[in-house]
């Protein structure tokens, strides 16, 4: 019987750990895992939407204080085609730290990411302050499995999402870096979070991200075309008490990981979910 090109991928992939381990490699990481990436199973150089305009289905929530798979207030839900992160419900008359995210089933290595999406209404109650029109991309994730209940973020490559505030300048597709370190022009980057050069968008109008994964090479991010921020070696930070649980021997780079999209207390929808593997 033929094997699918997952199960071949996975094959291959054990059989490189292997390799590693007999030569003294360092083996490839998912957030401190054995690699096993989804990239194979996918059509390469095509959009694919990974959110289906009906239903949740492929995706499973992780939101503070609760178990993985609680949509605690029914936050991540599908209304008119979108999805959308909401805090109407009697849980949330404060928002009270629960930070949330929505991850997809599979892991990728190397592909190209991209949303459309849009800030909405007002920010939930108790929600902090630099929350305010702010959610994320978050890329190079770890598996949602291995998250403490009361972790607030996913050990990841944060692609910051930012609406403006109608007066103030506010860039959007930034880089934060729960549990994880960066390098640009070859110097290792410890601060959270790095502007990009995006233009500020105010009220409620449609904004397209998308993000370039090259496995532990290069992550771009783009608006609505554009390049607006670029940086190398994502790797895990030993300063973080999340990112050590994953470290696995020496190495700390990542070349792939899950994919989510967050809950941090203020509305937002999303319409077009999709990805594009890339050959390598």
């Amino acid at each position: 019987m033929e094997r699918s090109g997952t199960m071949r991928f996975f094959t291959k992939t054990m059989y490189l750990s292997v390799i590693c381990v007999l030569l003294g490699l360092p083996v490839p990481q998912v957030c401190g895992q054995q690699a096993e990436f989804a990239d194979a199973g996918y059509k390469k150089n095509e959009w694919v939407a990974l959110f289906n305009g009906r239903d949740l289905t492929g995706w499973t929530p992780k939101i503070r204080y609760c178990e993985l798979g609680e949509n605690f207030d029914n936050t991540f839900r599908v209304e008119e085609g979108l999805l959308k992160v909401r805090y109407d419900g009697p849980g949330y008359a404060q928002y009270g730290e629960r930070f949330g995210h929505l991850f997809f089933k599979d892991s990728f290595s190397n592909y190209r990411f991209r949303v459309e999406y849009r800030f909405v209404g007002s920010q939930c109650p108790g929600g902090p302050g630099w929350a305010l029109r702010n959610s994320g991309v978050m890329v190079h994730g770890q598996d949602p499995k291995g998250m403490q209940k009361d972790q607030d973020f996913p050990v990841s490559i944060e692609v910051q999402l930012l609406g403006g505030n109608g007066k103030d300048p506010r860039t959007t597709s930034n880089l934060c870096t729960p549990g994880t370190n960066v390098e640009m022009k070859g110097q290792l980057k410890l601060q959270h979070c790095i502007n990009s050069t995006s233009p500020t968008f105010h009220g409620e109008d449609w904004v397209t991200a998308e993000i370039e994964v090259r496995n532990n090479e290069v992550i771009r991010h783009l608006i609505n075309g554009e390049v607006v921020l670029e940086y190398n070696k994502p790797q895990l930070d030993k300063r973080d008490e999340s990112a050590r649980r994953l470290i696995r021997g020496e190495d700390l780079m990542l070349s792939g990981g899950t994919i989510s999209l967050q809950s941090e207390s203020h509305p937002i929808d999303f319409r077009k979910v999709e990805i594009m593997v890339l050959e390598d």
